[in-house]
């Protein structure tokens, strides 16, 4: 998934619509049923695309004749490699397969498929004239939404289909809506021309540090989604505030410290994006449980939002800004340890930390800057490409 370039004139997703209206006339012979399938794909103008993948040519005409009522687009292949060639072509919304394939089985080539990033969200059913209980218990722990057995139902085929469409239509609204999320979250670091591209060198910060302790994928991909988002709640931060040059007042202060709130307030509705709340609300918490907002102490504090705060701290302190200089590696290291001295950061990340950054300092970039970062030195081309690497699919 890509987290820039929003969909035009889809910010309608985000308000819970879930269905388009029919359209005003009905094509003859169409069911008037099929019109809320998907509204995603009656709005791009295309017909949901369903690759049927069955040896037997009797079997594909008989799945296309029991569709033929249907606004589908449907494309066929004989076996696995057939079917691959035609997702590399061509946007595909569901996929029908038979358990039995020439070259590969159903449940291993649907292994394949749920594990592959291109189709890994699209729904796939699989059909067979075999029976037992075993086989449907298989394709189904290898990640097939449905199991259907032959002989077939017409209607029930046509049933299971709209419903895998409808699920897939909701999966692509929530990938479009944080696209969205994801998209202004750059806007707002852009309203600032100082900040650069502060949120990618955090990400890439972070998801090191992440790596450097171990941690999971899924908490890696939290770190990368909370470099871009943790600050969204600057959004209902007045500009005034926001780029004040002076001191702050203390109402100010208290505006200005609601973005961590109001930017969990943002998220929350996405269920996708539950591992990174913690990251949102609590990158600004101090070791000492001076920070805010729950004036967390010690270990309270999440560790994402814990590991998120010292690649913020380090990358302000790297990063010009219209009051102060960028400040040196080193120099901002000192600065880093003496604020772990005084309480404020977790001394055993900001250790390690320094010794990633000791590390990647050493190391040969195998690869030029990346665009985004034309600037980035070699210790900051090392960590980018340890984080791209690792998360090839986010980026």
């Amino acid at each position: 998934m890509k987290f820039i370039n929003p969909v035009a004139n889809q910010d309608y997703r985000i308000l819970g619509i879930e269905a388009i209206p029919a359209p005003v006339s009905n094509p003859a012979g169409l069911n008037p049923a099929a019109f809320t399938i998907d509204r995603t794909l009656w709005e791009s103008g295309r017909s949901p695309t369903i690759l049927v993948v069955d040896n037997s040519d009797v079997s594909r005409r008989l799945l296309r004749a029991m569709l033929r009522t249907e606004p589908y687009h449907i494309v066929e292949a004989g076996r696995a490699s057939e079917a691959v060639i035609e997702i590399e072509t061509q946007p595909v919304d569901l996929i029908i397969l038979d358990l039995m394939l020439p070259e590969t089985n159903g449940v291993d080539f649907c292994r394949w498929l749920k594990s592959n990033r291109k189709t890994q969200f699209v729904p796939v059913l699989i059909i067979t004239s075999v029976q037992g209980v075993e086989n449907e218990i298989m394709g189904l722990s290898a990640g097939a939404d449905e199991f259907l057995l032959k002989p077939l139902s017409p209607a029930l085929v046509r049933t299971r289909i709209q419903s895998l469409l409808r699920h897939k239509a909701a999966v692509d609204s929530l990938e479009e809506a944080e696209t969205i999320l994801f998209a202004l979250a750059q806007a707002i670091e852009q309203r600032d021309k100082n900040t650069g591209d502060h949120c990618q060198r955090i990400a890439t910060y972070s998801v090191a540090l992440g790596m450097a302790l171990g941690l999971s994928r899924p908490e890696l991909v939290a770190l990368y989604r909370g470099g871009y988002l943790h600050d969204i709640g600057k959004i209902a931060v007045p500009d005034h505030i926001l780029f004040k040059r002076g001191q702050l007042t203390e109402e100010e202060w208290v505006v200005m410290r609601s973005h961590t709130t109001k930017g969990e307030e943002i998220c929350r509705p996405m269920k996708s994006l539950g591992t990174v709340l913690p990251i949102i609300r609590n990158h600004h918490e101090r070791w000492d449980g001076t920070g805010y907002p729950d004036c967390l102490r010690g270990e309270q504090i999440p560790l994402l939002a814990r590991i998120l705060q010292i690649a913020d701290v380090y990358d302000a302190l790297t990063s010009e800004r219209s009051y102060k200089r960028a400040f040196p590696h080193a120099e901002a290291m000192q600065m880093i340890q003496e604020e772990s001295t005084r309480g404020w950061r977790d001394p055993a990340l900001v250790a390690l930390f320094e010794e990633l950054c000791s590390r990647a300092s050493v190391a040969k970039p195998s690869l030029p800057p990346p665009p985004e970062w034309p600037d980035a030195s070699p210790m900051q081309i090392s960590l980018h490409n340890m984080s791209r690497a690792l998360l090839q699919d986010k980026l």
